[in-house]
């Protein structure tokens, strides 16, 4: 079975909402750039929003495992350092079983959504689908689950993977103040 890059060190996906407030998109960046520091490698998704907000926060590509949903994927192409098309790997069936397991009405979902959700599950469980991450830092509106965050984030809650959604005031001004006292 194909290991995770990092699969002996810490990660975090890195996820959220396309329509992430600018002030969010900000410290998602500043966070992503923290963690780096701290030893963790970034597993996210490639879309616009928080994910390219946490990926923009990462110096070294080697820190990053951003799984797409196909080849290429907004702009960026699987090959490229940290870029991995999550269809090319071992367990991508295993992904895709999850979007079964965890989505609330997979049968409602275009066959280009369930590889967005699949590959959600790479974000939270690593290439291997056995390495689950050991934190997610999230962005969805007022702290809820909902939207393509939603399937990380049910994933987490049934994997006990802490998660620190920043649509949660209480959790923001935490994070902020982490941040604060970072620099």
């Amino acid at each position: 079975m194909t290991r995770s890059p990092n699969y002996e060190g810490l990660s975090y996906a890195g996820i959220g909402s396309r329509s992430t407030p600018p002030d969010i998109l900000s410290i998602m960046t500043k966070t992503a750039e923290q963690l780096e520091l701290l030893g963790y490698t970034l597993r996210s998704g490639g879309a616009s929003g928080a994910d390219s907000a946490f990926q923009a926060g990462v110096s070294n590509s080697s820190n990053m495992e951003i799984y797409l949903p196909s080849r290429s994927f907004n702009g960026r192409s699987a090959g490229s350092p940290g870029l991995i098309n999550y269809q090319t790997l071992e367990t991508a069936d295993q992904a895709r079983a999850t979007v079964d397991q965890y989505h609330p009405a997979p049968g409602r979902l275009s066959e280009f959504a369930r590889h967005l959700m699949a590959r959600n599950a790479m974000q939270v469980l690593g290439s291997d689908m056995e390495s689950p991450c050991n934190l997610i830092v999230a962005y969805t509106p007022g702290g809820v689950v909902s939207g393509g965050t939603g399937q990380a984030l049910r994933m987490a809650h049934a994997l006990d993977i802490p998660v620190r959604n920043l649509g949660d005031s209480v959790v923001l001004n935490r994070v902020v103040t982490w941040l604060n006292r970072s620099n």
